[in-house]
């Protein structure tokens, strides 16, 4: 799980882990934890995403069969750098295979851009090699959390069997 830091994905990995939530401090390399849900075993890498940190995410790429990236749909300031960031993942060999579940998170917040909004930001219909879902979040509440893990484990699953 990746995105840039104070997105939210220390908050989401601890709803799906603990199912409540917890205080978090900025994340200084990694949080790791496996979740189970509807009979997959997820296990799932909370990587921080702080700009000195961001150089590192490729080292955690080996086997990786799907990318969540969690985007804070309210710091619209650095959609453009969340953007820039995803577009660098996206062209990683290790990721070429892993589907994309993308968080809009922070729609909880008045104002905070869409799920729609976003997906036309991110110009991710233009996407034609990788299967990919924008997924409208709280990871403070868990809304949309577990929609975006059923879209996550439908595709895992599939891919896992061929």
């Amino acid at each position: 799980m990746l995105g840039l830091d104070a997105a939210g994905k220390t908050t989401i990995l601890y709803r799906f882990k603990l199912g409540e939530i917890v205080t978090t401090i900025p994340t200084i390399g990694f949080n790791v934890e496996t979740v189970q849900y509807r009979n997959i075993t997820f296990t799932v890498w909370d990587i921080g995403g702080q700009g000195k940190i961001r150089p590192l995410w490729k080292h955690y790429f080996i086997g990786t069969h799907a990318l969540i990236y969690v985007i804070d749909c309210n710091d619209k300031d650095r959609i453009p750098t969340a953007k820039a960031e995803l577009e660098t993942l996206l062209k990683e060999e290790l990721l070429s295979d892993a589907v994309l579940l993308i968080y809009a998170n922070k729609q909880d917040i008045k104002g905070a851009m869409t799920a729609q909004e976003l997906t036309n930001v991110l110009e991710l219909n233009k996407l034609t090699d990788r299967t990919w879902y924008v997924q409208g979040t709280c990871g403070k509440n868990g809304d949309g959390l577990y929609e975006g893990l059923d879209w996550l484990a439908e595709r895992v699953s599939k891919t896992k069997s061929n």
